[in-house]
């Protein structure tokens, strides 16, 4: 039975980000953050419940399914209106204004019953990780990248720009209206949402799933999820770092909201390969433990 040991860590990660944003937002001025309006401890509490519901939402949607495949079958009784409740975040989340909702307290709730279905399958199967799997110098070395290069977001959610100059981040940039912003706003980017659902993505892939259809749904969701967080990871650091130094005009287009867009194929196709790739590494695995 597998431990829960990296449910744990993905949701002290996001716990930890989660407490950034609410002290981060509740001390700074909105005008200096985005698409927001309320400060104070309101202002936190707001931006924090948003944050709940985008990306994390997402997250708790693998967590509870990982849960289920050490919980009994009853599990499923939680699992199925936790995962549901995590869904409606396209109704619910405006990247517009990202002021909370009382409708926001809907996929909340669905967060907190993953949350609760982890601590039962803590309870049951343990707090152990899951031994070394045939790709996790990869894992490794794609973290410490994207973590090098998620600085400047890192310190913008914690309320200030990144020293020196090899980051653009307070350095004034025009946005499409012509205003002239900080490169790098304080507070919470959609690239640091990428940067950390790939991550997660890789360390909840390590944990073995047992019976056919739940791995591979599993894997399935994960590999989504690494695709993308991929792709939203590097369309924001190549507009904020390239385009906005003015080397191109170039730029990569959103891809936060699903649609019929090229750049959705490009997430779909890299989608397939992720979850392709991630079957092979666990078949490779239980081959080298047979």
């Amino acid at each position: 039975m597998p431990g829960q040991g990296e449910a744990l860590a993905a949701w002290a990660i996001w716990g930890t980000t989660t407490l950034a944003v609410l002290v981060t937002y509740s001390r700074i001025d909105p005008a200096d953050t985005y698409n927001v309006s309320r400060d104070g401890l309101a202002g936190g509490l707001s931006r924090a419940l948003t944050l709940v519901n985008f990306p994390i939402a997402l997250v708790a949607i693998a967590l509870a399914l990982l849960a289920t495949a050490v919980l009994p079958r009853a599990a499923w009784w939680a699992a199925a209106p936790a995962i549901v409740l995590c869904a409606t975040i396209p109704w619910f989340v405006d990247q517009d204004d990202l002021d909370a909702r009382w409708v926001n307290a809907i996929p909340a709730v669905g967060v907190l019953a993953a949350l609760g279905l982890t601590v039962a399958a803590v309870r049951r199967a343990g707090t152990s990780f899951a031994p070394r799997r045939p790709w996790d110098g990869v894992r490794l070395g794609v973290a410490v990248v994207v973590i090098l290069l998620s600085l400047p977001w890192i310190t913008a959610e914690l309320g200030f720009h990144f020293p020196g100059d090899f980051f653009m981040g307070e350095e004034l940039a025009p946005e499409k209206d012509g205003t002239l912003i900080a490169a790098v706003h304080l507070g919470h980017h959609h690239g640091l949402d990428g940067a950390l659902l790939a991550l997660t993505a890789l360390l909840l892939s390590r944990v073995r799933v047992e019976g056919r259809g739940l791995k591979i749904a599993v894997l399935s969701y994960l590999g989504t999820m690494l695709a993308y967080g991929g792709v939203n990871f590097v369309q924001d650091l190549w507009h904020e770092q390239v385009v906005k130094r003015g080397w191109t005009d170039a730029d990569i287009p959103s891809a936060l909201l699903p649609g019929l867009r090229p750049v959705w194929l490009v997430v779909v196709a890299l989608a397939v390969l992720a979850t392709l790739a991630l079957l092979r590494e666990t078949k490779s695995a239980s081959y080298s433990e047979a």
